[in-house]
């Protein structure tokens, strides 16, 4: 189809517009009225409970009348833009044509699959060409280990401490547990993670050459029972805080996983489809896993998602059972396809790499203002700002982290930022002036942050 290229584009001066301190009556009210029967709301909604009314493009507007710039998109799913008009016929259409039709072929399905043939990393053997499409990003990451599993005969694993793979049984031992959650499940080790500003062994980076990794060995000699699957880890971590990890970490893991025979699965369902600046977050780094995880931006909101194994090891997926209900419906495809036809059609790669580029310039410009900020970072519309009560001690903010997520929402920017971590995924989409406004009313609700709990006069 054809559309106006320019159909997001916002008038900079007007917006955000706030005509009721958020969250207003009528969102406290509706939010109030959902919440007798709805429990389990993140903590994001529980400190700010504003009701959204609708979304086009770079910008939210509540219930109130209040009108937000997006730098959640959505929380990482809408990368596009909300409501892109691509995306939004072809869903329509499909909807007009066939809801469901369990894992049977459909001629959008087939397309979709086709096009992630021709776009995925790798050659030969290790081209990943094998796959199955999911609803939810958890269930993908739960038929990914049972793939590694099928594959290599061998039920343990080994993930990252800060890592966050989903809800269910498997991908929660896949990641920290807390009191609600009990024990991890057998078969499941966790590591330290390349993170070099808070680095579990002391050391400096590059002259620790990556001990972290080194670390995985004794692991593998000393806690497990020799039967490990493979190694799971997200290429940048999303809910820690935008973690980017440092030049060779990804391509020692994969030469470590090569030596002892382990798979590598990359969990992609946060950073794919351009959201770090590349299709594939792994590309940053040109290594290939063996396994791979879509979801959240795939659909650009969509509720779709994809596992995706190597050439090598594809024929074991009809090992495991592993069609479901909704996963692959047309609409699902539709929307899918669309968002990737869309990131290739404007170049969207490109734009979330520039934007990047910018925001990172003047965040690094920010960290040195500012005595409450430790670290910022990230790679394409994936960024985050980690808040401190000291340069020197590094010890978290939370406080200030809240306080900062209140603030700055108040002045009309939807975002989600958790614990004293600030992070920010704005639509691939958003014009530079609009992303560098949205940056600056950060800066603005950390500086009254600074001066409330004494930092500046």
């Amino acid at each position: 189809m054809t559309y106006d290229r320019n159909w997001a584009k916002v008038d900079i001066n007007a917006v955000p517009r706030i005509v009721t301190p958020p969250p207003g009556p009528r969102s406290q009210e509706m939010h109030a009225r959902a919440a007798r029967y709805m429990k389990g709301y993140s903590s994001q909604v529980r400190l700010f409970p504003v009701v959204f009314a609708s979304g086009k493009g770079c910008t939210l507007t509540d219930v109130d009348g209040n009108v937000y710039i997006d730098f959640s998109s959505g929380i990482y799913v809408t990368g596009l833009g909300h409501c892109h008009p691509k995306v939004t016929e072809a869903v329509q259409k499909a909807a007009g044509e066939l809801m469901n039709a369990h894992d049977f072929t459909t001629p959008i399905k087939m397309k979709l699959l086709e096009k992630l043939a021709e776009i995925t990393p790798g050659e030969g053997k290790k081209k990943l060409t094998g796959m199955q499409l999911y609803d939810s990003g958890t269930t993908a990451v739960e038929a990914g280990l049972r793939v590694m599993r099928a594959a290599t005969g061998k039920f343990e694993f080994i993930s990252f401490h800060r890592d966050f793979h989903g809800k269910t049984m498997g991908a929660v031992s896949l990641a920290r547990l807390d009191v609600s959650q009990g024990l991890r499940a057998p078969g499941f080790f966790l590591v330290p993670r390349g993170y070099c500003y808070r680095c579990e062994f002391r050391q400096t980076y590059p002259e620790c050459n990556l001990l972290c990794v080194d670390y995985i060995r004794t692991v593998l000699r000393e806690e497990t029972s020799g039967r490990v699957a493979g190694i799971v880890l997200e290429p940048i971590q999303g809910w820690a805080g935008s973690i980017v990890p440092p030049d060779g970490w990804i391509q020692k893991i994969r030469a470590l996983c090569d030596e002892y025979g382990l798979l590598l699965m990359a969990d992609e369902v946060l950073t794919c489809v351009a959201r770090t600046g590349k299709m594939f977050a792994m590309e940053h780094w040109n290594t290939v896993p063996d396994v791979m995880t879509l979801g959240k931006g795939f659909g650009n909101g969509f509720p779709v998602t994809a596992m995706l194994v190597s050439e090598e090891h594809k024929e074991v997926i009809e090992q495991i059972s592993a069609s479901t209900s909704y996963g692959g419906n047309p609409m699902a495809c539709a929307a899918a396809l669309a968002s990737i036809e869309v990131i290739e059609e404007e170049d969207l790669c490109a734009r979330s790499a520039h934007l990047g580029e910018i925001l990172l310039r003047e965040m690094r410009a920010m960290e040195a203002r500012h005595p409450i900020i430790g670290e910022v970072r990230g790679m394409g519309c994936l960024l985050g700002i980690e808040l401190v009560k000291d340069k020197a001690t590094r010890e978290p903010f939370e406080q200030a982290g809240r306080l900062v997520y209140q603030k700055a929402f108040r002045k009309g920017l939807a975002w989600i930022p958790a614990g004293h971590i600030l992070r920010m995924s704005p639509p691939m989409i958003m014009e530079d002036d609009l992303a560098l406004k949205g940056l600056a009313i950060i800066e603005e609700a950390i500086y009254e942050t600074e001066r409330e709990l004494g930092y500046v006069g």
